[in-house]
Order: C-alpha cells, then structure tokens, then sequence
C-alpha cells in the first residue's frame, strides 16, 4: 500500500472516530436535559446521506462531505439554519426552552470530550507502550547548534543541564521550550568541561520562527552518509551510502554538521570520502536551490539516541497523561499565536498537513499519538468565539447569563451565516495552501 494511502487512511479513521467522539458530547447532555436531538451525522448530508437510519425521534447517519460532523438540536439555530422551526413556538423540548446553563452544558460538552479524549489517549499510550527519551548519556556527541545559537553563547559539542534551574527529563524538549515556553537561562556543560549558564533572550522563540529554525540543537552525528539521492549533485558525483566524510574543501571534518558548515552552496565542492578504507576524492556542485543530496542519520549514536525507555504504571500513566495533554494544550495555544504573522498565514495547513502528521507506515502508537494531538486541537479551535463553531454559541450564552438578555433569533441567524462563511474561507484558504506547497515546494 502506498505512504499517500496509508495516511489517507489514517486520517480519516482518526478524524471520524474524533468527530462521533465530539459529537456524543453535545447529543449526551441534550438527552440528560430531554432536549430532542434531530440528527446525528458523522460528515454532512448536503442535499444527500451515504446512510441514514431513524431510532427513536433521531435519525444517525453518514453524510458524504467530510469535513466535520453535527447533531441538529431542536430548538437551535446553528448549520441547518431551519428558519420554519425557529418560527413556531417554543417547545419544552426544544434547545431555546432549557434554562442558559443547560444549554452552556450542551455546547461545551463537544469541546470538553475531546481534550477528555485527548488526554485519556496519553495516559494509555504511558501506560501500553511507555515513553523514550533523549538523555545527556543517549548524545555522546552532544548537540549540533545552529549559528544563531552560537551568537546567544551555546556551542557544538554542549550538553544541556537544565533549563531556567530544572532539569529536562528529555534533553530534546531543549528546542521546544526555548520555542513556546519563557526560557530565560540554560545551564550547559561544553565539550571542553566548562560549565556555564547561558542567558537567552525573550524573542529567541519569534526568531527561530522567523528563520524556520524549529531544532536548533540537534544530536552531533558524525560525519557518515546514510542517505543519497542519486537524481541529486551528491548521487551524480558518484557519494555513496556509508562514505565517511573526512575533509571538505581543503578543512578536515568529524562530524556532520561541520560538514554542512563548509559546503558551498553556490560553488564546485571538493569532498574528500573513505569509502572501504581507501580514500576518494569527488567534486560536487550544488542544485540550484543550494542541495547537494545527502543527509545522515547518525549511524554512530542513533541506535542510542531516544533508547532511554521509561515504564509507568497506571498511576503513573494517568497523572503523565493529564500532564502530557495539558502541555500539550498550552504549547499549542500559545503556538497560536504565528498564525497572525504574514509568515505564519503561509504555514496554515488543511487536511493535507493533517494528513502528514501521520507516519506512511502504519504504526499503532504514532497513530493514537497524532489522534491525541488533533483531538486537542479541534478541542481549541472549536472553543474559538467564531459563530457556527461552539465557541461562538458560548459566547452568546454568557453574554445572556451576565446581562440576562438573550440575543435575538434574527441577530442569532445572521451571525451564524457570518461565521459560516468565515469558516468556509479557513478551509478553503488551508487547503489552498497545502495545493500550493504541493505543486511549487
């Protein structure tokens, strides 16, 4: 099966089993309140349904667009926009006839099942498969630091200690706590010995998303090709797997990255190779986005690297789970904030770069990890005060708790199509831009 379907199918499993899942959490609480639930729909039935049956006073049924899901609440404005309904008179069964903490309870529940979900995937990823880790001992080497690292004081060859005072359980969080989180000092031992706390600035984060640096401390590898790309420079100039890269461009090189230091983006490189204990010497020039076609993977420590396996008991895996969802959550809010930036708008992503966070080989744990991880996205994105998303609804309902008012069904109807369309526009605009990166990137 090819990676593309794999991932195709991976994506609408988690999606669908999500969607239910979130669904459930409205149509529960409406039965609690003996409200009547219409329909319930995994995708939407516009002008028709894949399957549908009628139990009870609802109809469950599939629709053929996926792009999300719904249950049709009597008595509710939302996306069916059921004008006929809404202009009879209320009924006690009806949504608009349950007092406003009912119906906060209703529109909270989709929201509140998903981080629920989210966070109960965790625990029994904890508890089923564990957790590995990057130690200081897992990276003999140390970390490979990026050039606008080095300006802040770090070095090649540096271990990290601890950050602003605690140790890192996984010395790869490094990059994503400088990149999210407010990290003000890093206590590094270089490879010479020394000890020293390294003072980084507040806008590091905003730097290394302006620059496209997401790891700016990789494990050292030495210099070993594990990968060449033979429609690549590196491939026609005859580098193979396994060369071991001892000099570029006249400077002797150890490791991978300062072999990446030395490479000429725009110019002929003279590499020297040991290839089976002889030594050969190729010239390369780069493509004309600066690629030579290599990579390395790091032969020498990535059978260590992330081996530091930790088990947890069930007690262990619900609180690390609970913890694990909710920086999960936190990171991601305040992630959030890029997508306002001109460069962050670019980076939006559609099912496209849903699909991709899933692996091209199928994978039981990196599923369920990806399912966790979009579980509490939607739960975010949903809680957005954006009408026609349960955000919205929310909005509207504490707006009448704290003034006793409750908006008018005609404002009510033209801010649900408002927030429609905006909806539509995000879609569309995500999805355009995983087009775009597909065909020109």
């Amino acid at each position: 099966m090819s990676p593309f379907a794999v991932k195709a199918i991976q994506l609408i499993l988690s999606l669908s089993l999500l969607i239910v899942l979130h669904e459930l959490g409205h149509f529960i609480p409406a039965k609690l309140f003996k409200t009547r639930v219409e329909k319930f729909y995994l995708f939407f039935d516009v002008k028709f349904s894949l399957f549908k049956k009628k139990i009870g006073e609802t109809v469950y049924g599939i629709g053929w667009l996926p792009l999300g899901g719904y249950v049709k609440i009597s008595g509710m404005i939302d996306e069916s926009m059921d004008k006929e309904q809404m202009a009879q008179p209320p009924q006690p069964w009806e949504f608009r006839s349950k007092p406003a903490w009912q119906r906060l309870i209703i529109m909270l529940g989709g929201v509140t099942v998903n981080i629920i979900v989210g966070f109960v995937i965790y625990m029994g990823i904890l508890y089923f498969y564990g957790r590995n880790i990057t130690t200081n001992e897992d990276i003999p080497q140390g970390f490979a630091v990026t050039e606008q690292f080095k300006e802040y004081g770090f070095r090649d060859g540096d271990h990290v200690l601890s950050v602003n005072g605690e140790p890192l359980e996984d010395v790869m969080d490094i990059n994503r706590y400088i990149f999210l989180r407010d990290v003000s000092k890093v206590e590094v031992k270089h490879s010479d010995g020394n000890v020293e706390t390294i003072s980084v600035p507040e806008d590091a984060g905003t730097k290394m998303f302006q620059n496209d640096t997401h790891f700016p401390f990789t494990p050292r590898r030495l210099a070993i090709i594990d990968t060449v790309l033979a429609d690549h420079p590196a491939g026609k100039a005859g580098l193979q797997k396994n060369d071991k890269i001892i000099a570029v461009n006249g400077t002797s090189v150890q490791y991978y990255d300062e072999f990446q230091n030395l490479t000429l983006k725009d110019k002929e490189n003279t590499i020297v190779v040991s290839r089976e204990n002889q030594i050969d010497t190729l010239r390369v020039t780069p493509n004309e986005k600066g690629i030579i076609g290599v990579n390395s993977f790091g032969r020498d420590i990535v059978s260590q690297v992330g081996k530091t396996e930790i088990k947890y008991s069930l007690g262990e895996s619900v609180v690390g789970g609970i913890s694990f969802g909710y920086n999960t959550l936190k990171d991601y809010v305040k992630q959030f904030k890029y997508v306002f930036t001109a460069k962050g708008a670019t980076q939006v992503g559609g099912f496209g770069a849903i699909g991709n966070l899933f692996p091209d080989a199928w994978d039981w744990q990196s599923f369920w990890a990806t399912t966790a991880l979009i579980s509490i996205i939607l739960a975010f994105m949903n809680i957005l005060p954006i009408p026609a998303l349960d955000g919205g609804h929310v909005m509207f309902l504490l707006y009448e708790m704290v003034t006793g008012r409750k908006p008018n069904d005609k404002f009510m109807e033209y801010a649900q199509m408002v927030g429609f369309f905006i909806l539509i526009a995000l879609v569309l605009f995500a999805n355009g831009n995983d087009i775009y990166r597909w065909l020109f990137e």
